[in-house]
């Protein structure tokens, strides 16, 4: 029998306070994991800035939970701990090393709340554990849908389940009671910003009875991830890159059709009750629980 190895790297500390906590209210950053295998070609973190060596390679941080649990135990304030900013926490490791379920039940046992983000169905097995942390501290599922066509999701999240099967997870959740939306983001100009793709994003998250959707309408690039996403648009979309170039040297590259989606996807979101502002996002995750009554923060 072959036996099971896992890559890891050295970490000191993995659950960091944040700034300020305007996204989705979360005061804690937790990463598991270092580099990302979905082969997302747009993906923020292969910025020279995170120093991430061999991006595309998961590694699993060295005594992960042991640091995650003295760290939450230190923490003299309790709040909402977000993963899955760097590194998705339900990458193909997770499934056999549930190191994702653990920190989750450490987040249970020392009665934080947690914002998950990730573009995996794998999120669904931990619904028992997120069901008893929402029940006094918000529980929040944000899965990453940025096209609704398994088609072009493919190309542009090759690695990684389709949207079809994370819509499906969406449902299970929401079915589950889990508090759960969607990360519209990144619309990337000429290739997912349009209006068709924006409203069946937002039917279909209406069917799966999600709470709640949070856009961006355009994409974020820089130095290698810049290089990385302009040599997948070569090979994917022969001819794209030309419309980037002319749009000049930034970091933000904004949809041209960013003020008229956003006008379509307001007025789908109201017609199906979904909310989209980020002030609603973070109040309507506390209802419910014990932070709406108690000074959880």
């Amino acid at each position: 029998m072959t036996e099971y190895r896992v890559p890891t790297v050295p970490a000191k500390t993995i659950v960091t306070r944040t700034k300020n906590n305007a996204w989705f209210g979360t005061d804690y950053t937790m990463n598991l994991y270092r580099g990302c295998c979905h082969g997302c070609i747009y993906c923020d973190s292969r910025s020279e800035c995170y120093q991430i060596e061999a991006f595309d390679s998961v590694r699993v941080k060295e005594n992960a939970l042991l640091l995650v649990e003295r760290e939450l135990r230190a923490k003299r304030k309790k709040g909402l701990v977000g993963t899955g900013s760097m590194s998705d926490p339900y990458n193909p490791w997770e499934k056999t090393l549930a190191l994702t379920r653990g920190a989750l039940q450490l987040i249970e046992r020392y009665q934080f709340g947690v914002a998950i983000a990730t573009k995996s169905p794998l999120v669904q097995r931990d619904a028992d554990v997120l069901n008893r942390i929402g029940e006094k501290a918000p529980a929040i599922v944000k899965m990453t849908i940025t096209t609704a066509e398994d088609a072009l999701c493919q190309k542009i999240e090759p690695h990684v389940a389709p949207a079809s099967k994370r819509f499906e997870a969406l449902e299970a959740l929401s079915r589950a009671g889990i508090y759960c939306g969607i990360l519209l983001m990144p619309l990337l100009p000429y290739i997912n910003d349009t209006k068709e793709n924006v409203l069946a994003i937002v039917q279909r998250a209406a069917d799966c009875g999600v709470k709640f959707i949070y856009p961006g309408f355009g994409v974020t690039l820089r130095d290698t991830q810049q290089l990385y996403f302009y040599q997948q648009l070569d090979r994917l979309f022969p001819g794209i890159k030309a419309h980037y170039l002319a749009m000049g040297n930034n970091y933000v590259y904004q949809s041209p059709k960013a003020q008229r989606l956003m006008d379509v996807f307001q007025t789908a979101c109201e017609k199906n009750g979904i909310v989209y502002r980020m002030t609603e996002i973070i109040k309507q995750s506390q209802r419910g629980t014990k932070t709406e009554q108690l000074s959880f923060f």
